[in-house]
């Protein structure tokens, strides 16, 4: 059998020589078998060799195709942000904004004044700013995870401050009472307004102490859904007084509206609301602390060289034109 296995087809070691073992000379005879013995142990020897060469080549060739797949891997893995900042800040950032004309509005060249104020203010600081503009809503989310490296411009919040950094105010706005000219118009306190019809944008907050006033019924709002309607309700007398930012009620009036119709609305001095929007930067991306003051110390230098003032008197001269 074991002659069989490896090769040995001599007839005296298969038992098959037909004379017996007395036809060969016992010398004859055991030099024969030590022949094959030698044999089967070359070829023996050999077959192991073979195998243990075999499993050496396959292991090398498993972690050689290991490898090249982490290398793969390693290569073509997307980062988690890939506008985040680790180390330094960027020559090029990304701000996302939404609309709020006049301010910001792709309906503008320059994509409004405070736009144009971003863009100014991060390029004397040596930084590239490019302005996406997104709905407020996925713009904010998108900041927060770092996605943007800044945001503008928002109200502060402490809520917003577990995700943001504030820069220093960037805008001031002005809520005002518009109401036509031919109405004898004044007011002090909210209480002041109950005989008053107002109009208002729908889900839209005026502050604390008039959102209070509506609420708890003091006051009747009739609520529309753009600028242009309830500007259209003051015209023919549907509402008495409109609540709106200054520049964004003139900025609706200026788009919308005839002359002759602008001629006949204007506001009271009173401010509703005072409020003040920033820009804002994500507390998720590394280089926001240093992005953040090198804003301020642009944003400082911009109100001293009075760029900031012309900035700002164009959206009066618009008001008054």
């Amino acid at each position: 059998m074991i002659s069989a296995l490896y090769g040995c087809d001599r007839p005296c070691c298969l038992g098959m020589c037909k004379k017996g073992a007395g036809c060969m000379t016992e010398g004859a005879l055991t030099r024969l078998h030590s022949g094959c013995l030698s044999r089967i142990f070359i070829r023996t020897t050999s077959l192991a060799f073979l195998f243990c060469l075999a499993i050496i080549l396959s292991s090398s060739n498993m972690a050689l195709a290991t490898e090249n797949q982490i290398t793969e891997n390693q290569i073509t893995e997307k980062p988690a942000t890939e506008n985040q900042i680790p180390n330094e800040i960027a020559d090029k950032i990304t701000v996302t904004v939404g609309e709020w004309p006049p301010f910001l509005t792709q309906e503008l060249e320059g994509n409004g004044v405070v736009a144009e104020m971003i863009i100014e203010i991060f390029a004397s600081q040596g930084i590239e700013a490019e302005l996406t503009f997104l709905p407020w809503g996925r713009g904010y989310y998108e900041a927060s995870i770092g996605e943007f490296q800044a945001m503008g411009v928002w109200m502060h919040k402490q809520e917003r401050e577990k995700e943001f950094l504030f820069s220093e105010p960037i805008l001031h706005e002005q809520f005002v009472f518009f109401h036509r000219k031919d109405m004898d118009f004044d007011w002090d306190k909210m209480s002041d307004l109950k005989n008053y019809r107002l109009g208002g944008g729908i889900k839209y907050s005026y502050g604390p102490k008039l959102d209070a006033a509506v609420t708890d019924g003091t006051l009747f709002m009739d609520r529309g859904p753009s600028d242009e309607v309830n500007f259209h309700k003051l015209l023919t007398g549907r509402i008495q007084i409109y609540p709106q930012e200054k520049s964004v009620g003139y900025f609706a009036l200026m788009n919308h509206f005839s002359a002759e119709d602008r001629d006949q609305i204007t506001h009271h001095p009173k401010p509703i609301l005072n409020n003040l929007s920033y820009v804002l930067f994500p507390k998720a991306l590394e280089g926001s602390a240093e992005l953040v003051v090198r804003f301020n110390r642009g944003l400082k230098e911009f109100r001293e060289s009075g760029a900031y003032d012309r900035y700002m008197k164009r959206l009066t001269d618009d008001e008054t034109s």
